[in-house]
């Protein structure tokens, strides 16, 4: 392995997904980009849906995904930015108001952040913590949909936030699972918001844009309005349950019906040719069967239909469908299954594409598919929050980054 000091350079992500967990290393180049110098992947085990129910099982699979990745690149593990998801999330958006005392009237960073801190003052119950506070716009006395208020005069100043927050539990398990394998974790951050990092751009967050990723187990959505988010979701659907109606339908084992999914696997009957077959595994010794790859695709095609059209309900339930200019764009390994597209835009009549992570080197072509959107933006998102945190060194008193995982300096840049 590489010397410690070596290793100070490089960001690492954790993604523990509810069928695989991925660790990414990365550092960033002369450019700024981030340079992938390490992936490994395990079997996720002892998780469900985003929530850990044995946290034995869970090291494992982390300890043999960081292994992987640490010797593809030669650097040895010590902390990392971890990934967090599960139904038991929720987002709330939230206002704070308050005077601009100061003798000049100008708004200073100790105005924002004052700001920030009465918008997020809101009653959380005692078995939920805030995971993040998204500053969304600023309004300067009667100016209103201001980003940036540094600098400006006025006597009121008034943010509106976005709030998302996690069950304490869960979110604990979490972080004693990876220091359990014998790490130190740098922070925990919402799936989506690092998913966004990797395939959205900062034109499409203005313009008003959907970023659906579709997990084994729970498909987040977070929506972007005017440059903040604006409303955030998880649903307990994933392509898990693609996998079990195969299981079912086809009379096959859950890991046959996996790789069929995988290999011969169409969201849209009308894209499979009539005549195309597919060898089927069976149970209990019997001998495999052949059957016609459309009835295969009409199984995925009625589960896919179901899960665009409860992905479309909180689209509708935000009140931003309207105004979602950039459209949609779908992150997640289920998205790599032909049709997937065809059939997002079907059932939201509006446009959509695949996101694929986007300005990495290295080892680039291993992560360029919608499976690593997360991993790959929570890379990105680890490296914008070193480089802030080795900006603001000189500040004295620096309160603890995780100890209410309250990150306001992050979420309002």
């Amino acid at each position: 392995m590489k010397g410690n000091n070596i290793a100070k350079e490089i960001v690492v992500a954790l993604d523990i997904g509810t069928t695989k967990t991925c660790a990414i290393i990365g550092r960033s180049d002369e450019s700024n980009m981030m340079e992938i110098v390490g992936v490994g992947s395990a079997p996720s085990t002892g998780l469900t849906n985003g929530i850990i129910l044995n946290i034995d099982d869970t090291v494992a699979s982390i300890r043999k995904a960081v292994e992987e990745a640490e010797f593809r690149s030669g650097y040895q593990v010590t902390s990392m930015y971890v990934g967090l998801s599960g139904q038991h999330i929720k987002g709330q958006g939230s206002k704070g108001v308050i005077a601009v005392t100061n003798r000049n009237r100008t708004i200073t960073a100790a105005e924002v952040k004052r700001v920030v801190e009465a918008a997020q003052a809101v009653v959380i119950p005692m078995d939920r913590e805030i995971l993040h506070v998204l500053s969304k716009e600023f309004s300067v006395d009667d100016q209103i949909g201001i980003k940036d208020p540094i600098g400006m005069s006025g006597v009121r100043l008034e943010a509106d936030v976005h709030i998302i927050t996690g069950a304490s539990a869960s979110v604990q398990n979490m972080i004693k699972a990876v220091e359990k394998s014998g790490f130190r974790y740098q922070g925990v951050v919402f799936s989506p918001l690092a998913s966004s990092e990797a395939v959205i751009s900062l034109d499409e967050k203005e313009l008003g844009v959907a970023l659906v990723d579709i997990g084994g187990g729970t498909t987040d959505i977070v929506i972007y309005s005017d440059g903040g988010v604006a409303y955030s979701s998880v649903l307990p659907v994933g392509g898990l349950h693609v996998t079990r109606d195969i299981s079912i339908g086809l009379m096959t084992s859950l890991e046959s019906a996996e790789i069929i999914k995988r290999t011969h696997g169409c969201a849209v009957v009308e894209l499979v040719d009539p005549s195309d077959m597919v060898d089927v595994p069976s149970v209990g010794g019997r001998a495999p069967r052949k059957l016609y790859k459309q009835e295969l695709a009409q199984i995925i095609d009625a589960r896919m239909t179901e899960i665009m059209e409860m992905i479309d309900q909180e689209l509708i339930k935000s009140g931003k469908k309207e105004y979602l200019a950039a459209g949609v764009v779908l992150a997640g390994g289920v998205c790599m299954m032909p049709g997937s597209l065809e059939a997002a835009e079907k059932v939201f009549n509006i446009p959509a594409r695949i996101g694929q992570p986007k300005d990495v080197t290295g080892l680039k072509d291993i992560v360029a598919t919608p499976q690593f959107a997360h991993s790959v933006g929570l890379l990105k998102y680890g490296n914008r929050m070193n480089q802030f945190r080795a900006k603001n060194l000189h500040r004295k008193n620096k309160p603890s980054v995780f100890s209410k995982i309250k990150n306001l300096f992050d979420d309002y840049m």
